[in-house]
């Protein structure tokens, strides 16, 4: 029986695009003021403006809108109707308030649904909108010569663009809406600056928003310790102040930006003084996408000015490594692995540990290993194979521990002798000494390496486990807290909890090492290695029926570790410390 096809309603149209510009960061500042204020604009601006040159909206985004019209010309007069007015309006507003919108136009056949359309041509005018600026219009070539001899409208040429999901490149046009925009935005001239082989990123002078000159220097010099403290991180590119403050108190493009200092990320913001308060945004854009990564808001009592500063410093740079971490990751996830560069590799290596099982260990090994061969410069995926031979042998006994320890100590010094400035190479040299007993000369080397990188999570986190082995359990856990505040997604963050539950044993606290057992439990049940801490913290409460519980769970799903760690004696255990855990252990009922 041959099925019949669906009859479709098609039609040809003028696609519009918008949203609003920075709307999350918008909405975290002050939601209810910014739903009012958005909606009165809808209403006041954008719905008179498309209804009077017959186009209607087929449906609200949230934080923007879809419409379409008959016809080109309406569709570019209507956007450029409500713009001009939304922009009017936002000028009276303070910078980090404002309400802008980001249009695309395009023209194509669309399906048409009640309260839907679809197709390439809404898809492209999608696409549009999203390179558009704030308070911007993109069009398609298509719309253009449509509009072009009937709409009185200056443009900007941006010539073809490689839009997300779309086949074939499309040549767009941006509407001058404002006429300053010419000396704001030039065109760039020459290629753009290649980018580096690890994140980049750039730092712009925060915008003094109090009207007090004498301000200035609290805001200039925010972003300056900003730029030294992100210059502190291995992982990072950051672009000196020089470079960076050449644009103070110039209103910038960030995909301009991006070009001329060669950086995927682009750091701008704003300090306001309102009495004895003092409020600090700011947020990191993908200067390529005008994307934003990540934005926060910070206010602060003015008691001390440079003890604000430093406060607000340290805010800043703890909440930007970890979020262009993830941008980072979420980039190399995205990549095929054929098309792999060496920092994408070793990012899906670091991925793959993050998952703290066997088989992803496995995985990550083979990453580091291409990224090894993609860069044998690149310290990185030396000191990542080193930890992961660490882990495989005291985790998982894949590895035979002592040829493990060897093998990471001479993996740990070869990233040393490329880089020997490089912190993170240090840490991981530190913790291959600490893994074969030598807790003093693994501390001095971690110690090295937080006097370059004061925030370096990793760093934080092997002191902090090397201190919990080294007599010194309370130091230790205040270390580990540090590496979490540090870095909430560290891709070692299953072996920090286990630490964690190791230090509280060691300190007595039994009830608070069950709970930190239990807390690495439920986020990765498929981990070995807790269950015989959480076994020894009950025994040693009495709890014995709960005890024997997790003492088989300790037996038969990890026996080789148990064998390791219990029945004999790993090399960073202190014998004081391995009677305590045994003691645990038999009041557990373990008859070895």
């Amino acid at each position: 029986m041959v099925q019949e096809r669906v009859r479709v309603e098609r039609r040809l149209s003028a696609i519009l695009a918008a949203d609003v510009a920075g709307y999350s960061r918008l909405m975290h500042n002050d939601e209810e003021a910014t739903h009012a204020k958005l909606t009165a604009l809808l209403a006041r601006g954008v719905e008179p403006a498309i209804a009077e040159h017959a186009g209607r909206i087929v449906k609200n985004t949230g934080d923007g809108f879809l419409a379409e019209f008959p016809s080109a010309v309406e569709a570019v007069r209507a956007a450029m109707q409500f713009q001009a007015c939304i922009n009017e309006l936002a000028i009276s507003e303070a910078e980090d308030a404002r309400i802008l919108f980001r249009v695309g136009l395009n023209i194509g056949d669309v399906i048409v649904e009640a309260h839907d359309i679809f197709g390439d041509g809404v898809n492209i005018a999608a696409r549009l909108e999203s390179i558009a600026e704030p308070g911007g219009i993109c069009i398609s070539q298509t719309v253009f010569n449509h509009a072009r001899d009937k709409v009185a409208f200056e443009v900007e040429e941006a010539g073809e663009q490689t839009l997300k999901n779309i086949a074939r490149p499309v040549h767009v046009y941006r509407i001058i809406t404002d006429p300053h925009r010419r000396t704001v935005t030039p065109k760039p001239e020459g290629p753009a600056l290649a980018l580096p082989d690890k994140p980049s990123v750039a730092v712009l002078p925060l915008t003094n928003m109090s009207g007090d000159p004498e301000q200035e220097f609290v805001s200039d010099g925010i972003a300056e310790d900003v730029i030294t403290a992100l210059s502190r991180y291995p992982s990072l590119f950051v672009i000196a102040r020089n470079s960076s403050f050449t644009y103070k108190g110039r209103a910038v493009d960030v995909r301009q930006v991006g070009r001329e200092l060669g950086v995927r990320y682009v750091l701008e913001g704003s300090v306001r003084k309102a009495g004895n308060r003092i409020r600090v945004t700011a947020q990191l854009i993908e200067a390529a996408t005008n994307n934003h990564v990540w934005a926060e808001r910070y206010d602060r009592d003015l008691a001390d000015v440079f003890a604000v500063q430093d406060e607000l410093t340290e805010a800043l740079t703890i909440a930007l490594t970890p979020a262009i971490a993830d941008a980072e990751l979420r980039r190399a996830m995205r990549k095929p692995p054929g098309s792999l560069d060496a920092w994408a590799a070793y990012q899906r290596g670091l991925w793959h540990l993050s998952k703290a099982t066997a088989d992803d260990d496995e995985t990550a090994e083979q990453f580091f290993r291409q990224a090894i061969e993609l860069d044998p410069t690149f310290g990185g995926s030396y000191s990542a194979l080193a930890l992961y031979q660490l882990q495989a042998a005291a985790l998982y006994q894949k590895l035979d521990l002592r040829d493990a320890q060897r093998s990471a100590e001479t993996l740990a010094r070869q990233a040393v002798a490329l880089d020997g400035a490089d912190a993170e190479a240090r840490s991981c040299l530190g913790w291959a000494l600490q893994a074969r007993g030598e807790a003093d000369d693994a501390l001095a080397e971690i110690e090295r390496a937080l006097s370059m990188s004061p925030n370096l999570a990793i760093a934080h986190g092997h002191r902090g486990a090397t201190l919990i082995f080294a007599k010194r359990p309370k130091e230790g856990l205040t270390a580990l807290n540090a590496c979490l505040r540090l870095d909430p997604r560290d891709p070692y963050l299953a072996v920090r909890l286990l630490h964690i539950a190791c230090g509280l044993y060691f300190c007595g606290e039994y009830e608070a090492s069950i709970e930190a057992a239990k807390r690495l439990i439920r986020s990765y049940p498929d981990f070995p290695m807790i269950f015989r801490w959480s076994a020894a913290a009950l025994g040693q409460l009495g709890r014995t029926t709960e005890a024997k519980e997790e003492l088989e769970k300790a037996v038969s799903r990890a026996p080789g570790a148990f064998d390791m760690y219990v029945r004999k004696r790993a090399p960073w255990f202190r014998p004081e410390d391995h009677a305590h855990l045994v003691d645990g252990l038999h009041k557990a009922g373990w008859k070895g």
